[in-house]
């Protein structure tokens, strides 16, 4: 199927359940649904073609673990949990639950169960936290479904069919990120009700593959990519698309404080084929309460940290010792922790590794403790380029955000400044950086050369002398689009216009003292 097509028939299918739906869950809980309904047909359709592929192997072309009896299944569980992370019993897969929906009167109870089974089924084994908690966002029980047992799960019997109607094939095979997109068109239906910036939790496609791109410049392989605000995951994961799963060796490492996000992140993971041996999600508060310092150092790191949050600063004594953050000698404002979560990504950078970072433009030149850390960063030659977005990218901000490319090993003692603000295409009622937008500014990016009114590479010491101001306007001089108008030649014309004024008038009082003459 046709990318477009296995697009628009996503997009239709999720708008036929908010239908469904609609009037009884709103936008923020309905996600919840589609996604973990989209992730268990996943991993069940992902465990029948391991079994499946697994016992053909052995000469039995006919094996179908679909028709398996709970009993004879047991057999290969423990084999089976040790290659997968998990195991899922036939009756429980999403086939033969779906099969029996419509029939099944207690079918709120029969998936609270086979979640409850599924999750169980690594616990005590190396993959039990990336499937702890994962399907508790799903509530199969509640009032918001239906008011009554056979109301809800009338709603549950309509996702089921929805979700397993897709023509989706082999989740790894399509041409489209289905979960990615489905997460996407999600956003758009609901980011303006979530009671939250949509771009906390989602960085669009396009802005993620930019960012994943810069990272891994004239690489072919990396060790570890790294997102200390990793939401959904869309960040890590192109890596998978840019180099190839393969490619990052060690794993796709992610922190993220949001509980639901976090579940959504580690679906995420396995709805992208990525088992639970290559990556490390952990849920919590990146700035007060990392939970990788094991991990570090990372090759690649990327990130959309949340823009201007409050965090603890000074408030916190610890925190002017800790040493992500003391070697600039002073903190993050308290109100506006952008720049803390930039020290940290710093100190966690691998000393040939490229951070790439998506900034609230303020921090490029806010004045006090900003300032400090700007200059920590620029007399340091941490600061590689920066980069002006357009506006109007994200979910829930139209706001024009910037990226941050830090590096700790550069050639020279200059910072990159790219103004892409005009590079955008109109898509719906937001703006995308197209394909070839972001080629054009990779090359700027690989170049490192000036561009007329595109992009400049000024020496940190011309940065210093304008109080580490890094805002790429303050050095990209914009296209002068006034129309260039010749004087001579205007005042020509209109010296041939006065004349033929003159003679209008003239015309006009001779035809009026004819007549006043003939009234006479």
């Amino acid at each position: 199927m046709a990318n477009a097509q296995e697009r628009e028939e996503l997009h239709r299918t999720i708008w036929q359940i908010a239908n469904d739906l609609r009037g009884s869950v709103d936008g923020w809980d309905f996600k919840a649904y589609v996604l973990g309904m989209l992730f268990y047909r996943f991993i069940s359709e992902n465990l029948i073609s391991y079994i499946n592929k697994e016992e053909r192997k052995t000469g039995n072309q006919a094996f179908d673990y679909t028709t398996l009896s709970d009993q004879q299944a047991e057999y290969g569980r423990s084999d089976t949990v040790k290659e997968k992370g998990f195991y899922i019993l036939p009756s429980e897969l999403f086939v033969n639950v779906r099969k029996r929906a419509a029939t099944d009167a207690n079918l709120n109870e029969t998936l609270a169960r086979v979640f409850k089974s599924i999750e169980a089924s690594a616990r005590g084994t190396e993959s039990e936290n990336a499937f702890k908690g994962l399907f508790d966002d799903i509530d199969v029980n509640s009032n918001k479904l239906g008011n009554s047992v056979i109301e809800r799960n009338g709603k549950l019997v309509k996702i089921l069919d929805s979700i397993g109607g897709l023509r989706l094939g082999d989740f790894q095979d399509n041409s489209i990120d289905a979960f990615g997109d489905a997460y996407e068109f999600l956003m758009t239906m609901y980011a303006g009700n979530a009671g939250k910036s949509g771009g906390e939790f989602f960085t669009p496609q396009e802005v993620s593959e930019l960012l994943a791109k810069i990272t891994v410049v004239g690489k072919e392989q990396v060790n570890k990519v790294y997102d200390p605000c990793c939401g959904s995951g869309s960040l890590l994961l192109k890596f998978a698309k840019v180099l190839g799963k393969d490619k990052v060796r060690l794993g796709f490492f992610g922190q993220e404080i949001n509980l639901t996000t976090y579940n959504l992140c580690r679906i995420n993971m396995f709805l992208h084929n990525i088992n639970y041996e290559k990556f490390d999600i952990a849920h919590g508060n990146t700035l007060t309460d990392p939970k990788h310092w094991d991990d570090e150092p990372f090759d690649a790191i990327v990130s959309n940290p949340p823009y201007s949050i409050k965090w603890e600063g000074k408030d916190n004594p610890l925190l002017i010792n800790d040493p992500r953050f003391s070697p600039a000698g002073v903190l993050a404002p308290k109100g506006k922790a952008d720049l803390a979560f930039t020290m940290h990504m710093l100190s966690w950078l691998s000393t040939a590794g490229t951070a790439a970072i998506v900034e609230f433009p303020g921090v490029l030149y806010r004045g006090y403790a900003e300032q400090k850390i700007r200059q920590y960063l620029v007399d340091n030659n941490y600061i590689d380029t920066v980069i002006q977005l357009p506006p109007d990218l994200f979910f829930g901000t139209s706001i024009a955000t910037c990226i941050i490319v830090l590096k700790k090993s550069k050639k020279d003692n200059n910072i990159l400044f790219i103004d892409a603000s005009a590079e955008f295409v109109r898509s719906g009622n937001k703006n995308k950086v197209s394909e070839e937008n972001r080629d054009r500014i990779l090359k700027a990016f690989m170049a490192r050369t000036d561009d007329d009114h595109f992009a400049r590479l000024i020496p940190n010491s011309q940065v210093a002398e304008n109080d580490y101001n890094i805002a790429v306007s303050s050095y990209v001089q914009p296209k002068d689009t006034t129309e260039q108008v010749d004087i001579k030649e205007l005042n020509a014309h209109i010296a041939q216009v006065v004349i033929r004024q003159n003679t209008l008038r003239a015309a006009i009082d001779e035809i009026v003292a004819n007549l006043e003459g003939g009234a006479l």
